[in-house]
């Protein structure tokens, strides 16, 4: 930051887990159905309902804590109280002094090592619609509350203050959410509010001082307003201490609209909510097996198939940025399965991370579920010049469409023919025959100029033509 100024960041991420039911009830735990209709006595917390724990969800909480190095504990659950009208017990299940995850820490992708200080579990809140023009509490007509995320299982993810700029923030936020979904726990959709974040924000006048007075921004809902709201925040806390003001610990709302922070209440304290045991529940402790068991379960994480990827580009020698960068599209996407198996079946390695990353992944969900052999056979039309890339482009966004099929079957319904070698050179010499002065100025070393020939061959043979061997001709012809 200018003037010397240091930002401290800290993130709590709640992550809803992908159970068939919820924490501590049979109810379905189903995004987006008619409100109010995924809802019980336990879940409604009406008199003489007692909650009964959900195995999948202490299951999927450890296997979050077994990706982000955490040591798994024995754990009890507590009742935090507070009212809201979104939790109908007027308390929530919660875990406070003694959480299932702890000490962990999450590596970014350039290295960069963040503190998780605890991974624990609890049930999510209904949902509250304030109806009006703000959309808020204040100034809302009426409210509408639905209890169908009552009760959901979360995992909170608390990392230590080590973050120190909104990019390492968005970063980790981005990185999570692809360990997160990786590991099964969550389906990571911020939009649904699979995954909402928190960020507690605080600055000093230089990284030698003390810790300044934080401010929490609540359920920032996608990684773009998580930066944003970060550097909207920190700004207001230092023209407050440069204006002789002092920074008050509050809980803020970021306004996506408006592009600021507004206050919604002073930051409570632990004591606030008067936590205490709940008494419905047994402490929860795994066994060692049990541990082991989850651990065995878990696929590779995403820095893992990162490192695979990047030792394949090494080994071909085509490591470049714009490579790196289509890496990590790939992995976060979750298609570098794909990309692994077209290389084993011959393809070379930058023609499978090429087309996975760029027009596989347009379609991220049919292309998981395309057959690999079909995909390598595609991309084998493409290496041999069978097909051109404009070609093999066409006949990829069928395959996905379609959900699969035979690439050279759609290859030939479409017309897609190999041109013969003497019908591309007749081609070429039309093509340089009208373009004289471009021709003239490649000859003498203009070779970004060989994209104007390809453009005047491809639109005279619709498409039908190999853009490399285009240029072959016209190197040929250079001499």
């Amino acid at each position: 930051m200018t003037d010397g100024w240091v930002m401290v960041i800290g993130l709590e991420v709640h992550c809803e887990l992908k159970t068939t039911t919820k924490l501590f009830c049979g109810c379905p735990n189903m995004f987006g159905n008619e409100p109010n209709t995924n809802v019980c006595p336990v879940c409604l917390g009406l008199p003489g309902s007692l909650p009964v724990l959900n195995q999948k969800a202490v299951e999927l909480a450890m296997a979050i804590g077994t990706a982000l190095n955490c040591d798994i504990r024995p754990s009890t659950f507590h009742r935090k109280n507070y009212f809201y009208p979104d939790q109908a017990k007027d308390y929530q299940i919660s875990q406070y002094d003694e959480p299932i995850n702890v000490d962990g820490w999450l590596e970014l992708p350039d290295g960069f090592r963040v503190g998780i200080e605890r991974a624990h579990m609890e049930e999510d809140t209904g949902k509250t619609t304030h109806v009006g023009a703000t959309g808020r509490i204040h100034g809302a007509d009426y409210s509408l509350v639905d209890y169908n995320r009552s009760g959901v299982p979360l995992v909170e993810i608390v990392s230590d203050p080590d973050l120190r700029t909104s990019a390492q923030a968005r970063a980790y936020v981005t990185e999570l959410r692809s360990v997160l979904v990786a590991t099964g726990a969550s389906d990571g959709k911020m939009e649904e509010g699979s995954m909402r974040v928190d960020a507690n924000v605080s600055v000093r006048r230089s990284a030698d001082d003390p810790f300044g007075t934080r401010c929490e921004i609540k359920n920032l809902n996608s990684v773009r307003s998580v930066g944003r709201a970060i550097d909207y925040e920190a700004g207001r806390q230092i023209a407050l201490i440069e204006s002789g003001d002092r920074v008050m610990q509050q809980t803020r709302h970021w306004d996506e609209d408006a592009g600021r922070t507004v206050t919604l209440r002073s930051k409570e304290d632990a004591y606030d909510y008067r936590y205490f045991l709940e008494p419905d529940l047994v402490p929860l402790v795994p066994d060692a097996d049990w541990k082991a068991a989850v651990a065995d379960a878990l696929g590779m994480m995403p820095a893992q198939r990162r490192a695979r990827l990047a030792d394949l580009l090494s080994d071909a020698g085509s490591v470049t940025d714009a490579r790196t960068e289509q890496v990590a599209t790939v992995v976060d996407l979750g298609l570098d399965d794909l990309v692994v198996e077209a290389i084993a079946g011959g393809i070379p390695t930058a023609l499978a991370l090429a087309r996975t990353a760029n027009e596989a992944a347009t379609d991220p969900e049919a292309a998981r579920q395309l057959d690999t052999g079909s995909y390598v056979a595609l991309l084998s039309m493409e290496a041999a010049g069978t097909l051109s890339a404009t070609q093999a482009k066409t006949v990829l966004a069928e395959l996905l469409a379609a959900g699969g099929g035979d690439p050279s079957a759609i290859a030939r319904e479409k017309g897609f023919e190999a041109m013969s070698d003497n019908s591309l050179s007749a081609t070429v010499a039309q093509a340089i025959e009208g373009n004289p002065d471009e021709w003239a100025r490649y000859c003498a070393g203009e070779d970004k100029l060989a994209q104007v020939f390809i453009g005047q061959v491809m639109k005279s043979t619709r498409g039908q033509a190999n853009g490399k061997a285009v240029v072959t001709e016209l190197q040929r012809l250079r001499g």
